[in-house]
């Protein structure tokens, strides 16, 4: 047999044989007291694995003869572990073609890289749009993005939750249904200190980020416009009662009424479900009324588009019997005829920002504070409210 050289202080004349180990010839050297086996390159001498069968620790440990805890301190340049042991283990993982599981190693420190997001749906360009921004930021940081969409039901999106969570996503950046009127499913994981990031549809009764769009001040915007064109009667459809958006978008309305000194009616505020044929009801009840309206503001474009449709089947003209106007700068608004005056509240950027308050999250650990960021937008006028061309 050849003479064996000592891994550790390199000599041979002081390497003896020392019995076998899992069937290896183990050595001893006197010179440095250091137990070791030797791996050969022969073919026959390889850990038998399967094909394709990617090398793990444990093949290392066996063609080594050392324990696997020992192989798996050495990879990681654990100080336990001598310099020497370090390097014959790291070239023995060489050889072998060893490559770490990243996937394994985030596992075990609860990582896996990925980013649970839950939006009530993903068909409308408002939440393409923030899901879009999300996914730029978190790629860049090296983040996947798994989306779950709860089509507004609450039971739903409490299911969502758990699935995320039992799979291990590394946190959540969620916009409630508008079903959503309990948060137990989000303050059970916030006690466990796993990162939640809140946009647009919020819950105000827990200490989380939160990235908001300007609802009030967008929609006191518009409202002031109509009231610029010449309308005093604006009719107001909103979404559910309870809605933190619903809720603010009327504020804003309330707020520029004011200011113009023109008294609130609450036969003009109306509440929807947020559905079109919810929608298309209350502008039906308006048009069979007697209430005399000159302008209507929904708080979401998808209705506003319908709402325009619907006047002109029903032969209003726009906006010259009734001017409509609404939140969110869909792109169809800019298409149909006449065009759609909204508030462009910059989804996109929303997106961005609920990303980068997660990532700043996981920077921060245990130093992190909750933040609230607003996105700034813009009023964008189009026909649909230009009765006074010179404004």
């Amino acid at each position: 047999m050849p003479r064996v050289k000592c891994p550790k202080c390199l000599k041979v004349e002081t390497v003896l044989r020392a019995g076998f180990l899992r069937g290896r010839q183990r050595f001893l050297c006197k010179e440095c007291a250091y137990h070791f086996t030797i791996h050969h390159d022969r073919e026959s001498d390889k850990p038998t694995r399967r094909k394709n069968h990617e090398t793990t620790i444990i093949d290392i440990a066996k063609a080594m003869g050392l324990a696997v805890s020992t192989v798996s301190r050495a990879l990681r340049d654990h100080p336990d572990t001598s310099m020497q042991t370090r390097r014959a283990v790291k070239k023995i993982a060489e050889e072998l073609n060893y490559r770490p599981n990243s996937l394994a190693q985030r596992l075990s420190k609860r990582e896996t890289q990925t980013i649970g997001v839950i939006m009530p749906d993903i068909e409308t360009y408002f939440y393409s749009s923030i899901l879009t921004g999300i996914q730029q930021v978190a790629s860049k940081a090296g983040y996947k993005v798994m989306v779950c969409w709860s089509n507004e039901s609450h039971t739903d999106e409490v299911a969502n939750t758990h699935a995320f969570m039992t799979n291990w996503v590394d946190g959540l950046i969620i916009c409630h249904s508008k079903e959503t009127k309990t948060f137990d499913h989000i303050k059970m994981y916030l006690k466990k200190d796993i990162p939640i990031v809140h946009f647009n549809r919020v819950c105000e009764e827990v200490d989380t980020s939160k990235v908001l769009l300007e609802d009030s001040n967008g929609s006191f915007q518009v409202t002031e416009h109509l009231i610029q064109q010449g309308c005093r009667r604006i009719a107001a459809i909103g979404g559910p009662e309870h809605l933190y958006v619903s809720k603010m978008r009327l504020d804003g309305y309330l707020r520029a009424l004011k200011k113009y000194n023109i008294e609130p009616d609450p036969k003009l505020i109306f509440h929807s479900d947020l559905t079109i044929p919810s929608v298309l009801g209350v502008v039906d009840r308006i048009l069979e009324s007697d209430i005399p309206v000159d302008a209507i503001f929904s708080i979401y474009d998808a209705g506003a588009i319908r709402v325009l449709a619907h006047l002109k089947q029903r032969g209003i003209k726009i906006p010259e019997d009734m001017c409509v106007a609404s939140f969110g700068n869909e792109p169809m608004g800019e298409f149909i005829e006449p065009s759609l005056t909204s508030f462009d509240p910059h989804t996109f950027k929303m997106g961005e920002t609920a990303a980068q308050l997660f990532l700043d999250q996981i920077i921060e650990g245990e130093n992190f504070v909750a933040k609230t960021k607003v996105v700034k937008g813009n009023l964008v006028v189009r026909q649909s409210t230009l009765r006074n061309q010179n404004l």
